[in-house]
């Protein structure tokens, strides 16, 4: 079983609760700023920082008449600190608070999945060196290639979940910024080293130029990046799900005592959760689409992006979050069927050699048009008559005039095949 998690949970940080308060952080972190550059008094940002609360329903109460969420919350707040309130949210707009608290969030959301991602990727690595060896057949189009190893169909996932873990880190860092610039971002009545203290304790980056908002470039970049994470996650569910198939079975998600399949079938042994994660995924990829939409706002700002915003980043960092530990979970509990694989591979009476045997020929001397066309023809045998590919080339006068038994023979040899995997895995110092 894979151990719970210790970071907090997704959910969680896309709160109510938490974003108020993570809006009240930079609202502190603002008025102590001020404080230590002597624009207001250091016993009002103390006074502020002691008494500073909020309760969601009085916001609630407060934005049905005002129709204006900041400002509801920050009548709240000044009820619960008094005369000093006056001090709050001096210079700012709404977008500095809220633009900066939401990079938070998004930068506590990569954090998580990052953290998920590490945790499969480690399940990936492990569960392909104890298949690195297992020998399976390749398919290209869906039909038998040539054979491969189980291992390195696992180490190839981990590979593209360690690409997916830098372009998260870089999402990460695109969108851990923080803008207290004003009204449209010329810092108008606010001293731009408020927003060097403030971003500094936050640990953000003060966007270099902002207008109302930070711009949702950042944001899309993040979102499209949860969206290719979201589909390395259904392509190697979808693999499963074929492997799954009655008439491959060569892996299937763990089915665990009392599960039940079907309504109606008994023996039904379905990938439900590879389902869910490709289902789920398609909703991570539309809302790149809507990120992708709110980079284009009206002038210095317009509020087309927030209404699409408080849908597509809790919803898409809660569903990868969700998505990965899922995967993670059906990899590290995955069946697989060794003896399963080898049949399969035997499947096509060795015409998955045919390859390495129509080099064997053009090794002899012979020209390439003319060996593909003496392998491809006792091939298609197998295909079309269901005939003995290797009986059929060891019967070919024109094969048996360049090879011997011996070397027909070495051709059928799955082994020579894997040769380099010890090699590849090397690269993953595996």
């Amino acid at each position: 079983m894979i151990e719970r998690y210790t970071l907090p949970e997704m959910g969680a940080i896309w709160s109510l609760q938490n974003e108020w308060q993570t809006i009240l952080n930079v609202e502190l972190a603002a008025c102590d700023a001020m404080a230590e550059l002597g624009e207001i008094p250091v016993e009002a940002a103390k006074n502020i920082r002691n008494k500073a609360a909020f309760n969601i329903d009085r916001i609630k109460e407060i934005e049905s008449v005002t129709h204006h969420d900041i400002i509801a919350f920050l009548t709240n707040v000044a009820e619960n600190v008094g005369e000093d309130s006056k001090y709050v949210h001096k210079g700012l707009t709404s977008s500095d608070v809220k633009d900066t608290a939401i990079c938070l969030m998004m930068k506590q959301s990569a954090d998580i999945i990052i953290d998920d991602l590490n945790k499969f990727r480690d399940v990936l690595r492990r569960r392909a060196v104890e298949f690195k060896h297992t020998p399976c057949i390749g398919r290209t189009h869906g039909i038998h290639a040539e054979p491969m190893t189980f291992g390195l169909k696992l180490l190839l996932w981990s590979d593209e979940i360690e690409r997916d873990i830098e372009r998260v880190e870089h999402a990460k860092k695109i969108v851990s910024v923080g803008k207290l610039s004003g009204a449209v971002g010329t810092y108008s009545n606010i001293d731009p080293k408020i927003e060097e203290l403030v971003c500094k304790k936050l640990e953000l980056t003060p966007a270099r130029l902002a207008t109302q908002v930070i711009q949702r470039d950042r944001h899309a970049e993040y979102m499209t990046t949860l969206a290719i994470v979201a589909s390395t996650l259904e392509k190697i569910a979808t693999e499963i799900r074929n492997l799954q198939r009655t008439d491959i079975r060569e892996a299937e998600e763990y089915f665990s005592p009392g599960q039940k399949g079907s309504s109606a079938m008994p023996h039904k042994r379905n990938p439900i959760n590879c389902e869910r994660v490709a289902g789920m995924a398609r909703l991570v990829r539309g809302n790149a689409i809507a990120a992708m939409e709110d980079i284009t706002l009206w002038h210095e700002r317009d509020i087309s992006h927030s209404s699409v915003e408080r849908v597509i980043l809790p919803d898409s960092t809660i569903n990868v979050d969700y998505c990965t530990r899922k995967i993670t979970n059906i990899v590290d509990k995955l069946l697989v069927y060794p003896e399963a694989m080898l049949h399969n591979m035997n499947r096509t009476g060795g015409s998955i050699y045919s390859q390495r045997l129509m080099l064997e020929v053009v090794g002899k001397g012979v020209l390439r048009e003319e060996a593909y066309k003496w392998v491809q023809r006792n091939a298609m045998k197998r295909w079309m008559e269901g005939q003995d590919f290797k009986t059929n080339v060891e019967n070919d006068p024109d094969i048996t005039k360049y090879l011997t038994k011996e070397e027909i023979d070495d051709c059928f040899d799955y082994k020579f095949f894997l040769r380099h995997v010890d090699m590849i895995f090397e690269r993953f110092g595996l």
